[in-house]
């Protein structure tokens, strides 16, 4: 089970990384990712 969780793990991280072919990229993700994390916390208050 420890190999498939790690084998899981480690594709889900290159499909990640593929979806964003530069470092940019990934950076836009993840300030798009707590842009919205953010909104649902204002909305919840």
């Amino acid at each position: 089970m420890s190999n498939f969780l790690k084998l899981f793990g480690f594709g889900l991280v290159a499909l990640t990384l593929s979806a964003c072919n530069t470092v940019e990229g990934v950076g836009q993700d993840v300030e798009a990712a707590g842009e919205q994390i953010e909104e649902t916390a204002n909305d919840n208050k």
